[in-house]
């Protein structure tokens, strides 16, 4: 009964944050210039902000719903079976590295993430792809190298730390969750598809598939992103000073801006970029590393399909793990960073 009341009122919750975003996108035509002038600066601020986030993610979000609904279809649990090792270890750096090939956003990597689980990839490999698709692929590797000056030395440490940190993070989990930690109210139909008449009544259950899936992950992307430009609008960044100035606290406050500013792994290395005179490679690193892995919108959007117990643990793993592994890697290159 609460979990259909609650079901129920996430629901009605995107609906009606849906209904926002569609009248912030109407406004400027049926409002007119006239009544913008009236709206405080902070709400247009606000309704800047919301977009941006909104129009960067849904791309990827479709791309990511169409992958998820291509493995509902086309991939069968006997196939995950047949293709990922039994060993644990091995299991993990092929999720590792599959994601490292794979250009994804952090938000549109959720529903295929969430759909291999489903149809029985262990939890570890699966988190290993989450965290490396964002942060290490083809994409993420060019915009990084551009953004500091065509200086490869960023663009390697962010993918070396990532890659490591990712392995960590996976096999942690492998060992504390074992089971898929599905809702059992978000886990899809796994049963084995049998193989359409045509390929043209295939495409089509895809597409099915995929609109189910957009609509399902899109109202917590929309819900995710209204939060996100609301502490962008009405949370001083200067309130994150209380953390201090040394090395450490600096790196609290860039992780903090990544997790909060939920910008996509393309976008946020040219943020990152222009705040390099202003804090050290440690914490900007920290930022880099730290966004594409774990982020406001992709929090709340692992919350729609996952059991939260696992969602805290890994947030907190990921958020331990860079901040250590940042600083240890500046204390091995003799405090350079």
């Amino acid at each position: 009964m609460y979990r259909r009341f609650s079901s129920t009122l996430i629901d009605i919750t995107g609906i009606v944050v849906t209904a926002i975003a569609a009248y912030f996108m109407l406004a400027s035509q049926f409002i007119g210039a006239a009544w913008s002038r009236k709206l405080p600066d902070s709400f247009q601020q606000f309704s800047t902000i919301f977009l941006s986030i909104i129009i960067e993610a849904i791309p990827f979000v479709l791309i990511g719903v169409i992958i998820a609904g291509c493995i509902q279809i086309f991939v069968t649990e006997g196939q995950i079976r047949r293709w990922i090792p039994k060993n644990r270890f091995l299991a993990v750096i092929m999720g590792c590295v599959v994601g490292a090939f794979f250009p994804a956003c952090e938000c549109g990597i959720v529903p295929i993430v969430r759909r291999l689980v489903a149809k029985g990839v262990p939890l570890h490999a699966a988190v290993g792809f989450l965290l490396t698709g964002p942060l290490i692929n083809p994409i993420v590797i060019l915009s990084t190298y551009m953004a500091f000056g065509n200086d490869g030395t960023i663009a390697a440490l962010r993918m070396g730390i990532g890659f490591i940190d990712a392995l960590i993070i996976a096999l942690a989990i492998s060992f504390l969750f074992p089971s898929n930690q599905l809702k059992a109210a978000a886990v899809p139909d796994v049963r084995e598809h049998v193989k359409r008449v045509s390929l043209f009544q295939q495409l089509e259950e895809v597409f099915k598939h995929s609109i189910d899936e957009f609509f399902d992950m899109g109202k917590y992307l929309i819900i995710g992103a209204c939060i996100a430009a609301l502490m962008q609008t009405y949370v001083h960044t200067k309130s994150l000073s209380l953390f201090g100035d040394g090395d450490f606290g600096k790196t609290i406050v860039m992780m903090g801006l990544a997790y909060f500013l939920s910008l996509c792994s393309e976008a946020d290395v040219f943020i990152a970029a222009s705040l390099k005179g202003l804090f050290p490679i440690s914490s900007i690193l920290a930022f880099l590393v730290y966004g594409p892995m774990i982020d406001l919108k992709n929090t709340i959007m692992l919350l729609s399909g996952f059991r939260a117990k696992f969602v805290l643990v890994l947030f907190v793993f990921i958020t331990f793990v860079v901040f250590v592994s940042v600083h240890l890697t500046k204390m091995m290159q003799g405090g350079g960073m």
